[in-house]
């Protein structure tokens, strides 16, 4: 994440990896828990509704994890085409730790969220200023992955950040969760 290709010899990149490498969501699981816990009360579900806390927790949780599995199949359909197909395995892996390490940062904000409720401004400042490390984060992550290049390497990210949010948001759609304006 810090823009360092030498990063990539610590990951194992075997085919047990790739697969391991999705325990990524489970190491996330708590902060993701917190954010999700937080953002429950703040919701307004319509449709047909899964009952109380619990029902809503699970529904973001759902949404969470669909975000973070689906852009990664479909990039797995568009990698060779899109002349990165070599570095699909190493991606998957990266992203997966790294999509760990980003639940862990965000959580300030979701504790804030949590504890301070009523401080808007001072919730939507750290989450902006996290979201935004976070994107850097990524795109050097991305750009040190797929090792082909600055415009390579930020297509990739910029595809896979617009494939996230329209899977993100079709998601809420499709399980009845609405964020309020």
């Amino acid at each position: 994440m810090l823009g360092k290709a030498d990063g990539l010899r610590l990951l194992d990149l075997s085919a047990d990896g790739f697969w391991n490498s999705f325990f990524a969501i489970l190491v996330a699981a708590p902060a993701l828990i917190v954010g999700w816990v937080g953002v429950s009360d703040e919701l307004s579900l319509q449709g047909p509704a899964l009952v109380g806390r619990f029902g809503i927790i699970l529904r973001l949780a759902m949404i969470d994890i669909g975000a973070w599995v689906v852009p990664l199949a479909a990039f797995a359909l568009v990698a060779s085409r899109a002349g990165v197909g070599d570095r699909f395995v190493h991606y998957v892996v990266a992203s997966n730790w790294a999509s760990a390490i980003i639940a862990w940062l965000m959580l300030p904000a979701a504790l804030i969220r949590m504890l301070l409720p009523t401080a808007q401004d001072l919730i939507t400042l750290v989450s902006l200023l996290l979201f935004g490390l976070s994107m850097v984060l990524s795109w050097r992550m991305t750009n040190a992955v797929i090792g082909k290049g600055t415009a390579v390497g930020s297509a990739v990210f910029a595809a896979m950040f617009v494939v996230s949010l329209i899977v993100l948001l079709s998601l809420q759609a499709l399980f009845g969760i609405y964020v309020p304006q």
